[in-house]
């Protein structure tokens, strides 16, 4: 395919390209012949807007999200069981508006309605070094689990199921979408495991919580033996887990001074490990150990801290631990389980210490803004550096992401 040039870099985007001398790398991260192999894993891709009242039983359009415009002139996205969200319409120049556009391609066809050159995302993850990319729900598709009906939400995700297949199945080993579940009711998400492993599916997308909504104690949660069907299933079909940020609770839980932060770091990031502890604790790897799990798009830097809380709180409670496991709650961890991360500078200096260099993966959250796309190369210098081994740096960037979610490496990166 050929690769478009990116927009013009308008000033306060100059940063992204600043980056330091790069010395001592075998391999490069920029496009070219002596480039290792690179997979993103966490990208985004945005179905129509009217894909789910077009695909869904009409019963459900009442509760499908929907703009509301209010008597001051603003709008609003308003949608059962979350509260109503203002619509702000940015300015966007330069590759802002590049970005703000990117992610929502189709097929490219020619005037026949024929497929002739694929997907141009493709394209543009060429253009930053990406050979393969993990694909979880953009735009409209972000909504799912946003309410407390179990049918609406496994109906949704059959779209998403669907949809996602139709447009990056020819080209799977290059753009991996991942298939969403309703994990509040556990015999609708074992049928779609069923379903979406026929597909084709390689990854699966859980909410971070498997009921949405604020915590409640009563509320089933993963380390809970009555998810064992669904484990089974998963490891049956050799899926792969993956809990990307902001699913299973609304995250704008704070308001007022400083809220955007509060509700980026604690309500946001900080959940998604949750689900992780709730696997490592409760022994769920013991049971399934074939069982594979990342969070995305929450970085990694916290992994090394989890890692020793888990140990120090089952030694140090063991009056209160059930069950007792054969091993320490890390060495799950470590075998099963993997953590994306960006630009994340303490993730990567401890990584080697920690022994995790196994377990982290890279990803540029294509078409994101608080992504790297399109200058993952310069994000990358900033934050591998030089002083990792080269053979670290192969598998962050790729070889791990390729053995997490069954992707083929290509023969000329072997």
């Amino acid at each position: 395919m050929d690769t478009q040039a990116p927009a013009t870099v308008n000033k306060e985007n100059l940063w992204r390209l600043e980056t330091p001398k790069i010395e001592g790398w075998t391999r490069d991260v920029r496009p070219g012949p002596n480039k290792h192999f690179m997979v993103s894993v966490d990208t985004h891709l945005s179905p129509p807007v009217k894909l789910f009242h077009e695909r869904m039983d009409k019963k459900f359009h009442d509760l499908l999200p929907k703009i509301e415009k209010r008597d001051d002139g603003e709008r609003y996205i308003i949608m059962p069981g979350a509260r109503p969200e203002r619509l702000v319409n940015f300015a966007f120049e330069g590759e802002d508006l590049l970005r703000s556009k990117s992610g929502a391609d189709l097929l490219q066809k020619d005037l026949d309605g024929a497929v002739i050159t694929g997907l141009q995302r493709i394209a543009d993850q060429e253009l930053d070094g990406v050979d393969a990319e993990i694909i979880f729900p953009n735009g409209a598709a972000l909504l799912m689990w946003s309410i407390n009906n179990n049918e609406m939400v496994a109906a949704q995700a059959a779209v998403w199921n669907d949809w996602a297949m139709e447009v990056c199945g020819p080209f799977i080993d290059q753009c991996s979408p991942a298939a969403a579940l309703c994990t509040a009711d556990i015999d609708l998400a074992i049928a779609e495991i069923e379903r979406v492993a026929k597909l084709g599916y390689r990854v699966l997308t859980l909410p971070c919580k498997p009921v949405f909504g604020p915590h409640d104690v009563s509320d089933i949660n993963y380390n809970l033996p009555i998810f064992d069907p669904m484990w089974a299933a998963i490891q049956d079909h050799d899926l792969t887990i993956t809990y990307h940020v902001s699913t299973g609770r609304d995250p704008r839980a704070a308001r007022g001074n400083g809220g955007a932060i509060i509700n980026y770091v604690c309500h946001s990031l900080s959940p998604t490990i949750e689900p992780i502890v709730n696997m490592c604790a409760s022994g769920v790897f013991e049971r399934f150990p074939k069982l594979r799990a990342s969070t995305i798009e929450a970085d990694a830097g916290w992994v090394p801290w989890m890692l020793q809380k888990m140990d120090e709180s089952y030694l140090k409670h063991h009056f209160w631990v059930r069950p007792k496991l054969k091993n320490l709650p890390s060495e799950y961890y470590r075998s099963n389980c993997f953590a994306s991360f960006g630009e994340d500078q303490a993730a990567i200096a401890l990584v080697e210490q920690f022994g995790l260099e196994d377990n982290f993966m890279w990803a540029n959250d294509y078409p994101h803004h608080e992504g790297s796309w399109p200058h993952s190369a310069e994000a990358l210098y900033r934050t591998l550096g030089n002083d990792l081994r080269e053979d670290t740096r192969a598998k962050l960037v790729g070889l791990n992401a390729a053995r997490a979610f069954n992707i083929p490496v290509p023969e000329k990166y072997r």
